[in-house]
């Protein structure tokens, strides 16, 4: 039997089930797509039983192989996502889509009570996006539907509840409360006033140290599980682990998000403005984050053009850059500094592709990667404080590191930067991996996530 960490990796679009082995390598890979479901207000969100089902399926499939005896599990998910549980741990509500719009009267008498919009942003580095301020979906839920709220024994950020499904226990940590939750106030290192004020850190449970792993069952024996781990802040590890160097992060997937664990200055109103804010790692430091909704529009596109062009769905990933397919190729260097403030944050990320403007689907396909990168290429900016001197690498995990596109520009946008991508588009599921240490006493000096990255 090869001996191996379990990794599952819940993204918002595809899950994902891995085994490592001892070098870090990925020996199994399995991934999946779940149907959305219709909510009890009629909106579309998460199947939390087909997920848990597949969850539990999976792990029984894996004990009756004996090709693998796996030795620890952990678990990352995506943000802005709680679970409530009664005190059987059994869900007591729908998983709400994050994307689900927050009432406007409701959002008036959260800030009447708890003060200015932008300064609350800044207290716990979140700017004000309803629903995506997993702390928000709390209050909506309190006060919209107090008779699913009374019946709330615990309150858990989506990986913790996937760990309890394995472990049976109930566990905060940081990496959840600091993914722009507006529940943590990052001076004071603790909730902030209004969560106290709510009652809510009543719901919240003990916050629990990754480096106490919990524990769970692989055929008749108990072995180390992990706590679960907020995906961006999971794919940040191994590169933490690696470089010493001041370094760029652009993890890649629904969302394109540049982490900057370097950051040297406070959030401005401006950053908050344009959806730059600031995640916990899993030691609880902050890192300075600016995400576009890439990924998403990027789905979305392909199958529009899929459709209009007769291509298979996947036939962008047999694109190859072309640059006498750019139609144009200038300003993609450019970025905005200045643009005015409001309370409103800017999360949409908007493209305009007239299908009937390009003779191929390989001129399309450019010219959406081409307006994809505009929209990334602030993010990166905001995220590196404006100057990219500071640093001298960017690295790449996720779906878009395969894009060759992409990483074409990046490289004629940063020309004084080295650009690298992962071997493995998996660094959230190897971050994961890495937190469990369950190879501490196989691993070079040198740390085993320098195989991960070419």
């Amino acid at each position: 039997m090869v001996p191996c960490i379990a990794i599952f990796d819940i993204g918002k679009t595809n899950k994902k089930f891995l085994l490592f082995d001892q070098q870090y390598k990925i020996i199994k890979e399995e991934e999946v797509y779940i149907d959305e479901i219709i909510d009890d207000d009629g909106e579309k969100g998460e199947d939390l039983e087909t997920l848990t089902n597949w969850l539990h399926t999976t792990w029984k499939v894996l004990e009756a192989d004996y090709t693998y005896d796996v030795l620890a599990v952990n678990f990352t998910a995506y943000g802005a996502s709680l679970v409530h549980v009664d005190e059987n741990g059994k869900p007591v509500t729908p998983l709400y889509n994050y994307l689900k719009p927050f009432p406007a009267a409701l959002e008036k008498k959260f800030y009447d009570t708890y003060g200015d919009k932008l300064t609350l942003a800044a207290q716990t580095s979140s700017p004000p996006l309803g629903m995506l301020n997993s702390g928000l979906q709390l209050y909506w839920l309190k006060y919209e539907k107090p008779e699913l709220f009374k019946q709330i024994k615990y309150t858990l950020h989506l990986p913790q509840y996937v760990s309890s499904l394995f472990t049976g226990q109930f566990v905060t940590e940081y990496t959840g409360v600091g993914c722009h939750t507006a529940l943590w106030d990052f001076q004071k290192k603790d909730y902030h006033t209004w969560v106290y004020a709510e009652g809510f850190d009543k719901l919240f449970p003990p916050m629990q140290s990754h480096y106490r792993a919990l524990k769970t069952t692989f055929r008749y024996k108990k072995i180390p599980a992990g706590i679960g781990l907020h995906d961006s802040s999971s794919a940040l590890i191994p590169y933490l682990k690696q470089f010493s160097d001041p370094f760029l992060l652009l993890s890649t997937g629904t969302w394109g998000i540049t982490l900057n664990a370097f950051a040297k200055k406070p959030l401005t109103p401006s950053d908050l403005q344009h959806d730059c804010l600031q995640y916990l790692t899993y030691h609880g430091n902050p890192v300075k984050a600016s995400r576009k909704f890439i990924g998403n529009i990027h789905e979305e596109q392909v199958r529009l053009l899929a459709d209009y062009y007769q291509k298979p769905a996947l036939y962008y990933k047999t694109v190859r850059y072309d640059e006498g397919l750019l139609q144009d190729s200038s300003g993609l260097a450019h970025h905005q500094s200045h643009i005015p403030v409001t309370d409103k944050p800017i999360i949409s990320a908007k493209i305009n592709l007239d299908l009937d403007l390009y003779p191929s689907y390989e001129a399309a396909y450019h010219e959406l990667i081409v307006q994809l990168f505009r929209l990334q290429l602030d993010s990166i900016y905001l995220a590196a404080e404006d100057d990219i001197n500071n640093f001298q690498t960017l690295l790449v995990d996720g779906g878009f590191s395969k894009n060759h596109i992409f990483m074409t520009l990046l490289g004629k946008a940063f020309p004084g930067l080295e650009i690298k991508a992962a071997l493995s588009a998996q660094g959230t599921a190897l971050g994961a991996a890495l937190v469990m240490n369950i190879w501490l006493y196989f691993i070079s000096k040198k740390g085993p996530a320098e195989s991960a990255i070419k």
